[in-house]
């Protein structure tokens, strides 16, 4: 009976460590969840305006900036800095190939000069380069791209890692799915996001089951955000029990088995 007890016993933990559904899909909604077989295809369910978001240029950045001109490469001093630049850069990081924006904000750029860049959009920067260029150059374009974007994220992820994107507009699911995605055993529920900038550091929770993590003004990830994902409460009991589930359907296949010979 004191085995059979403890086999029951081993079952409930084993129940209990089950991982369902609603701990693991993505920005739930409640009617959704209810409705969601009765739901027509193409429907729009209802709609969300999206918190608004412009990336500001800040010290420590890297820029990458081109500009291009109808004016002939022997007389165009963008050209040749360019190019003078891309015979070096064979061999380096690509982060080491841009502009640095300094402590002050600023950069230094061929021809150019001084420009102070930090607190400023890429698109500002961008008139702003295109102005001057067009003393030197006929029809300048200016393209402007940040080479280190960066983010890092921790915990219960298949790849605990730093990102670099070139792309500064990305949203909380888009640096998930760039890192492979959260593990079963995640809680979604209660990620920790830390943000610095300025010397204040923020630590603040996000819920990625709740569908309205769209309106949170934490939705889009910002240069040097750290992620960190916990584990469940089921981690422990679904590790432990899990390496230990075959040696306990064996103990119980001899133990009923020499109780079938005995009887």
């Amino acid at each position: 009976m004191k085995f059979f007890n403890t086999a029951f016993l081993f079952l409930i933990i084993i129940t209990s460590s089950c991982v369902t559904n609603k701990k693991v899909q993505y920005m739930q909604h409640d009617d959704v969840n209810a409705r969601q077989h009765s739901l027509p295809t193409d429907t729009v369910v209802r709609t969300y305006n999206l918190p608004e978001y412009t990336y500001l240029i800040q010290p420590e950045d890297v820029l990458s900036i081109r500009i291009q001109s109808l004016t002939g490469e022997e007389y165009d001093f963008f050209a040749r800095a360019q190019n003078q630049g891309n015979q070096g850069a064979a061999n380096r990081n690509q982060s080491m190939i841009g502009e640095l924006v300094d402590p002050e904000g600023m950069i230094d750029y061929p021809v150019v000069g001084r420009l102070k860049v930090s607190g400023k959009t890429i698109f500002e920067v961008q008139d702003e380069i295109k102005e001057l260029a067009g003393q030197y150059v006929a029809e300048p374009v200016v393209r402007i791209r940040i080479l280190n974007f960066r983010y890092s994220i921790l915990g219960e992820v298949d790849n605990e890692q730093t990102i670099t994107v070139q792309n500064h507009r990305v949203t909380l699911p888009e640096a998930i799915a760039l890192a492979g995605g959260l593990g079963e055993l995640a809680d979604r529920s209660q990620v920790k996001l830390i943000r610095s900038n300025g010397g204040v550091t923020k630590v603040v929770y996000v819920n990625l089951l709740e569908e309205d993590i769209m309106t949170s003004p934490y939705y889009y990830i910002h240069q040097g955000d750290i992620l960190i994902i916990p584990p469940l409460r089921q981690r422990p009991m679904r590790r432990y029990f899990g390496q230990n589930l075959a040696l306990f359907v064996s103990t119980v296949s001899v133990v009923l088995l020499a109780i079938n010979l005995i009887n």
